[in-house]
């Protein structure tokens, strides 16, 4: 059985993730901005600090270095899609002009805006697929 300080990370990193919901909100001036953003940097680093610490504290000192790589080459690929699909958005919602609306924003601030929306619940989804993929925190044990 894992230690209950990996338990109790995960799920402070799995309440600080919504901190990004904020990034939702219409402008509320730079002060704000700058406010917002430094929560959901602490929020990201608290979510990446303990996903870092899953492989060690579930697999073998053989294969964290394995494990790690997976996870680092899915995270690559995932920036890649993110990217490629935010820019064929924004130039999608540029041509269309006020013909592209999404949540009262018209043109390129719409597809921003559906970025935004994106990262809001990527933490929640990706917390969702760690745990159905890992229900029970227990060490893997190779043979």
């Amino acid at each position: 059985m894992l230690p209950s300080r990996w338990y109790a990370g995960a799920s402070v990193g799995a309440l600080a993730a919504p901190a990004t919901i904020p990034l939702l909100a219409k402008s509320l001036g730079w002060e704000m901005a700058f406010i917002i953003i430094g929560i959901v940097g602490a929020a990201h680093q608290s979510w990446s600090a303990n996903i870092f610490s899953t492989t060690g504290d579930m697999f073998p000192k053989s294969a964290v270095a394995t494990i790690t790589g997976i996870g680092a080459m899915a995270g690559g690929v995932g920036s890649f899609l993110i990217n490629k699909g935010s820019g064929m958005l924004f130039d999608h919602a540029a041509n269309l002009g006020e013909a592209f609306q999404f949540a009262g924003f018209t043109g390129k601030p719409a597809g921003y805006m559906i970025i935004f929306c994106i990262c809001a619940v990527a933490y929640l989804i990706g917390w969702s697929v760690m745990k159905t993929l890992v229900p029970k925190y227990q060490p893997v044990i190779v043979k």
